[in-house]
């Protein structure tokens, strides 16, 4: 592995799923990043992402820089032959060289605008870096992936399910803000890499790239989808056709307590922060079918599993 910018850069998902596990039971190598930086720029918020990938560098002995770029730092310009006469004052070559020298893997979290679909899927900033860069790069999220927490998606079902091909629904649900597409495009791509059933429930409107669903189960009706799930993994996003609109914000798919009475106690995931009552009620996320703490618990092992591969391949 050279980088973890998307799913198609693991090459065997189910040793890298084990290695989480392994590392979850006994953290057996502290000091392989002895002596090595993780350098971390968050382009946009974030608290599980940052101090899950913090604490998973920590676990392998390696010193850890985190920066908000765009409060700590300049304004950077991605644009080959730009001329920089605006505000920008720093351009991504120089600044991507210059965080090689000091890192040893440079991690990047960028959201998209949700404004210019075609600007969002070329992934501009992410790829600068790598382009860039003379070190690894890992996506912390980006305009169309989080292929981070998908990694730990997989692990949190692995670890849990009581049958060997689990029927594993993914639920469209309320929020009163756009939201990017970028979570379930990941949870349905790795989903598609294990030996599940999968099932995508959204209201007309709320499709997701085809290029990512591909022959993937998608219907529009979530009470059908519910009936004998085993996980059911709940996620909002905006609408891909009429990129980044919110269409519906009416609670008629909100998670209750009652639209899981026709399936077998299904295991209840979300990658938080989430919005109670609104995506999911509280009856669910406070009852024993709820992961959401475990899976969260879990980044810290998927993100070490990652880095301890790269620095392995260095």
């Amino acid at each position: 592995m050279k980088n973890y910018i998307t799913l198609s850069d693991i090459e065997s998902l189910d040793e890298l799923i084990n290695e989480g596990l392994q590392l979850k039971k006994e953290n057996s190598v502290p000091n392989l990043g002895k002596g090595k930086t993780l350098g971390m720029l968050f382009f946009n918020p974030s608290l599980r992402t940052r101090l899950s990938t913090e604490k998973a560098a920590k676990l392998l002995g390696m010193e850890v820089m985190a920066m908000n770029v765009d409060k700590d730092g300049w304004a950077l310009e991605f644009e080959d032959g730009a001329v920089m006469d605006s505000t920008k004052a720093e351009h991504i070559k120089e600044a991507a060289g210059v965080l090689s020298q000091y890192c040893d893997i440079i991690a990047v979290r960028a959201f998209p605008g949700l404004e210019d679909k075609e600007k969002d899927e070329a992934e501009t900033v992410l790829n600068s870096f790598k382009k860039y860069a003379s070190v690894p790069v890992v996506n912390l999220e980006s305009a169309t992936g989080h292929p981070l927490q998908a990694l730990t998606d997989a692990i949190t079902i692995t670890e849990t399910k009581q049958k060997d091909r689990p029927k594993v629904v993914l639920t469209w649900a309320p929020h009163p803000k756009a939201l990017p597409q970028s979570v379930p495009n990941s949870f349905v791509e790795v989903m598609q890499k294990m030996n599940v059933d999968l099932v995508i429930a959204n209201p007309v409107g709320y499709d997701l790239n085809p290029e990512v669903t591909k022959k993937t189960a998608v219907t529009h009706n979530q009470e059908e989808a519910l009936k004998d799930a085993d996980f059911v993994y709940v996620k909002n996003w905006s609408s891909y056709e009429q990129y980044g609109k919110v269409l519906k914000t009416d609670r008629d798919w909100t998670l209750t307590k009652d639209k899981l009475e026709n399936s077998n106690s299904p295991k209840v995931m979300h990658c938080l922060p989430v919005r109670r009552n609104m995506v999911i009620a509280d009856e669910v996320l406070d009852s024993q079918d709820s992961l959401v703490i475990q899976q969260a618990g879990n980044r810290t092992y998927a993100a070490q599993a990652v880095l301890k591969r790269l620095l392995e391949e260095k």
